[in-house]
């Protein structure tokens, strides 16, 4: 197996197979947790910058199987920001209002505002992915939506809105494993879905459509980055160390404070 790169490069292809899901640097879970304290700890100073400044946004986009990570990575590595600039939208099954316009309507109205982060916890990716291995649209409809999202993706990039995409990549023995530790433990039942079973015979299906998605929407503008996560705390190394290494890029700054603040004297 080759040697792990989170990023692939745009246009390349993607073998998920050459991905290696269980990958974790040498970290163990200790030391990738301390290491995730440090992230978050320049995460939450990071984003205090953004939202002072108002004049650029982050959007970070997860995508994963059934028991990928995406809800506890969310919560992992966003635990100590100011939650008024973090937005988390999760994307369902989409309402009749939302059928009713083009597939990028629901999406758009959730994109970040200037000094907000936005997080989709699964996204527009949908209509690439569930969309395409139940056969919702015709081949013509889905596949031409992979220009529709890098053109969409591309105009908010040229809108200072700067995109990370995450993979959360699980094999599917460590799917079963999380499904399996769901069933035995009732205080999690409520995360397991009969449903989620249908999908998991679908595994080849979804790995194809992935690796599609990753090969077509790569783009230097709103690069993917697949994330092995078998290894729940060297996930969350890998995200956060993306976060940080964006936000230290769009460098935020401080507004220039308002004139003759050292004069003013606060009345008893």
């Amino acid at each position: 197996m080759a040697k792990y790169k989170v990023t692939p490069r745009p246009g390349s292809k993607v073998q998920l197979t050459q991905y290696d899901p269980d990958y974790h640097e040498g970290f163990d879970k200790a030391s990738a947790e301390a290491e995730v304290d440090k992230l978050k700890a320049k995460i939450e100073k990071l984003q205090e910058r953004l939202y002072a400044e108002g004049k650029q946004s982050l959007l970070i986009v997860f995508q994963a199987m059934d028991t990928g990570g995406k809800d506890g990575v969310i919560r992992s590595v966003f635990s100590g920001v100011n939650p008024l600039g973090v937005q988390v939208t999760s994307f369902k099954a989409p309402t009749s209002e939302e059928l009713a316009h083009d597939f990028l309507w629901r999406v758009h109205k959730h994109t970040p505002g200037k000094g907000y982060i936005g997080v989709f916890n699964r996204s527009h990716y949908e209509d690439v992915l569930i969309v395409r291995v139940n056969n919702l649209v015709s081949k013509p409809i889905w596949k031409a939506r992979y220009d529709h999202i890098n053109n969409f993706e591309a105009n908010l990039a040229a809108s200072a809105t700067r995109i990370l995409k995450f993979y959360l990549h699980i094999s599917k023995e460590e799917q079963k494993e999380r499904l399996l530790a769901r069933l035995a433990d009732p205080k999690k039942h409520w995360k397991f879905s009969s449903g989620d079973l249908p999908v998991r015979e679908q595994w080849a299906a979804y790995m194809e459509a992935y690796e599609a998605m990753l090969e077509n929407c790569n783009t230097d503008s709103a690069p993917w980055h697949i994330v092995p996560s078998n290894h729940k705390w060297y996930r969350d190394v890998v995200v956060a160390r993306a976060i940080v290494g964006a936000l230290e890029d769009m460098n935020p700054r401080y507004p220039v404070p308002e004139a003759g603040l050292d004069k003013i004297v606060i009345p008893d």
